[in-house]
């Protein structure tokens, strides 16, 4: 590491300690779930491939994701590791030691989900291991039912998943029972038997799961635990299932074994309308400092659950740092090391906040998703080359609908998540023959830096001035800045690998032709959908295009905007911000079906705020001079609303047209993207670098 990095992060690189663990630098891998373990709690491969990618590049600190400690009532999800049995030590042995030859340090974090699990996902695990190796066909079916369990729940056939009090979660909607004093007793021995076999598979360090509405919290929180006996009622007698936890995994594992708590000092239920309910932050530092006198080695400072989980999983319109108050507090309180995520993206960032002694540990755990090379980008002068998690949530959007399927996450702008091995070195025989790709959005900047990377001559055709394609159009609503980092990143890399891009060019067929191209790959985007409406061609109807390209500017205006999917919502909000009143109307039964509820949470209570009026079940059937006519899709009965104009918000289709005229005059030609089939960030940077990885 050269000295002008070593001043520049000079916190961030320096060694730290947890107990008696002394760490390489600060930089850690929080316990990011990722759903890659294989069914019976072993390390797969797959996962110690991906941790290895992470550990490689410089990690100082990698804790496992969630870890389960009981088989009965204690899975979170398929595909997780397990500490419930001896036959977990050797497999777990052997992950630690391919970690450790990279100089990085392996927590396990213990876990058990609580009431924030799944019915089906009560009873034995080992017996649907047993089963599954011998009828394949089971988790096909298995799968398939995971999906509707709050179904099952509703019906009462299934078992109830346990938690201190049966107090319900509103996310989960299970039902919910709970624990006997037997039980909560067992459980505290299954941490500790857990904890003692991480420590004879030469694990450093166990962290305990106490934050995001997990078991541990739940007993912490008066929210969840409405106890009556030892475990239940004051602070102390709240804390007591914990602190027995800790006071066995110490005569068991001895002084030196390091503990962290990962602890929800604040569970923000007053930012859902909930004022006054569960732990405040100002009864999260007296948890801390409790803690602490227990003898824990370090506080994970994090927050909420899964009933305010944009407290802890931010969307994108959250900035930078916005919790490291927390933190904060933390660490003016006890004497003990303090990690926490506080959405860093950037070196300068993590130093300032090591600087400013808001933490002593920095975690990434989505940064780590999006860039495995945090780390030596930082610490060898190539912050530039990093590639930022731009918060999008479909890491945690896949990994609800993935894990249902036996699969892990995904991440939008690393199509190599969970493919690390598969895809370690590209295939470099491009040998300077070139690759025409049409469209540096994010499918062909994809494209562009990974057939560069394979030493083909990339030359990227751009109609406008600018890259991005339809991502320059998702910027614009508030709130959505950090779309600009993917398409900065990409460009970056597509430029640095040796790609050109060719700025106010259109592709035609006789451009093309004289290059001699190697391949041809349309990446031409998509175009917003106007549907046959009868007065849709009037001059006060517009796509959401024209509104986010700036083409039609409103103010002061009643807006009718038509189709409530998130387009139209962050449409809606711009509007609103530029002082129009707004309709959404929206042909289904609730607002924007089918989208990932944090997303919704995240905007709605802003347009609620600026006073938004919502139509459901509504269909419109025809624009007049003066509104809009809609048709109820129930009754089919009409109504009219006063507007001044309309924007359609209905859906986007590919750009098709001159992949059509191209296709048949070269021999490789390819289509990706939206271009391809319509879809999301993640759908296009993967398909671009497929593409170009498998080109032959």
């Amino acid at each position: 590491m050269s000295d002008v990095i070593q001043k520049q992060y000079k916190l961030l690189f320096s060694e730290g300690r947890i107990g008696q663990v002394t760490l390489r630098n600060r930089v850690v891998l929080p316990p990011l779930e990722v759903g890659m373990a294989n069914f019976d709690g072993t390390p797969s491969e797959q996962l110690i491939s991906y941790y290895e990618e992470r550990a490689r590049n410089g990690l100082g600190l990698l804790i496992t994701g969630i870890t389960r400690v009981n088989e009965y009532h204690g899975a979170g999800l398929p595909r997780q590791l397990a500490m419930t049995n001896d036959r977990h030590i050797e497999p777990f042995a052997r992950m630690v030691k391919r970690l450790h030859v990279h100089g990085t340090k392996v927590f396990c974090q213990l876990h058990h989900p609580g009431r924030q699990s799944n019915s089906l996902m009560i009873g034995p695990w080992p017996l649907r291991e047993r089963i599954g190796r011998a009828w394949p066909g089971f988790w096909k079916l298995f799968f398939k039912l995971v999906p509707t369990a709050e179904k099952f729940a509703e019906t009462g056939l299934v078992r109830a998943v346990v938690a201190p009090s049966a107090v319900a979660c509103e996310y989960s909607k299970q039902k919910t029972r709970a624990l006997s004093k037997r039980e909560v007793r067992s459980l505290i021995k299954d941490f500790i038997q857990a904890a003692r076999r991480v420590q004879l598979a030469s694990g450093d360090g166990v962290e305990l799961h106490a934050a995001h509405g997990y078991l541990i919290q739940q007993f912490l929180s008066p929210h969840t635990n409405r106890r009556m006996d030892e475990y239940g009622g004051s602070l102390e007698n709240r804390m007591r299932f914990i602190l027995e936890i800790i006071s066995g995994i110490r005569r068991l594992c001895g002084p030196d074994f390091p503990i962290i708590v990962r602890l929800a000092v604040d569970e923000y239920y007053r930012c859902i309308g909930k004022p006054g309910q569960g732990i405040e932050l100002a009864q999260g530092v007296e948890i801390a400092k409790r803690l602490e006198q227990a003898g824990v080695d370090a506080i994970d400072v994090s927050s909420a659950n899964y009933e305010t989980m944009n407290y802890w999983l931010e969307p994108i319109s959250y900035e930078t740092g916005w919790r490291k108050n927390l933190a904060k507090a933390i660490k003016d309180n006890v004497r003990i090391p303090v990690l926490a995520a506080n959405v860093i993206r950037r070196p300068e960032q993590a130093e300032a906040q090591l600087r400013e002694a808001y933490q002593d540990f920095v975690c990434l755990g989505r940064p780590h998703l999006a860039d495995p090379a945090w780390s030596r980008k930082a610490s060898t002068g190539c912050e530039q080359d990093i590639k930022r998690c731009i918060s999008c949530l479909w890491c945690f959007e896949s990994f609800l609908a993935n894990a249902a399927q036996g699969e892990p996450l995904e991440c939008a702008v690393n199509p190599r998540l969970g493919r690390e091995r598969e895809t370690a070195e590209p295939l470099k025989n491009g040998s300077g023959r070139v690759v025409a790709i049409i469209g540096a959005g994010p499918a062909g900047l994809s494209a562009a830096e990974i057939l560069s990377l394979r030493g083909f001559k990339s030359i990227v055709f751009e109609k406008n001035a600018f890259v991005g394609g339809q991502l320059q159009l998702a910027n614009k609503p508030p709130k959505k800045e950090k779309i600009n980092w993917c398409f900065t990143d990409l460009y970056h890399a597509a430029l640095k690998n040796g790609a050109e891009v060719r700025f106010n060019t259109e592709a035609t067929l006789a451009s093309i032709k004289t290059l001699d191209p190697f391949a041809v790959i349309v990446a031409a985007g998509g175009s917003a959908i106007t549907p046959p409406i009868e007065g849709v061609k009037q001059s006060h109807v517009c796509t959401v295009t024209e509104i986010l390209d700036g083409t039609v500017s409103l103010k002061g205006k009643r807006v009718a905007i038509i189709g409530s999917g998130m387009t139209g919502l962050e449409t809606a909000e711009k509007l609103a911000e530029d002082g129009n009143r707004i309709l959404i109307v929206e042909m289904m039964d609730q607002i924007a079906p089918g989208a990932h509820s944090q997303h919704l949470d995240d905007v709605l209570p802003r347009l609620k705020a600026y006073a938004a009026d919502f139509i459901t079940s509504h269909k419109l059937i025809r624009i007049t001079a003066a509104g809009i006519i809609l048709e109820n899709t129930v009754s089919g009965q009409h109504r009219e609303e006063k507007t001044d104009h309309v924007v359609l918000s209905v859906g986007v289709r590919s750009n098709n047209k001159l992949a059509k005229e191209l296709e048949p005059h070269f021999a490789r030609f390819y289509t990706i993207g939206d271009a391809r089939k319509v879809g999301r960030i993640a759908q296009a940077v993967r398909d671009g670098f497929d593409t170009a990885w498998n080109l032959m």
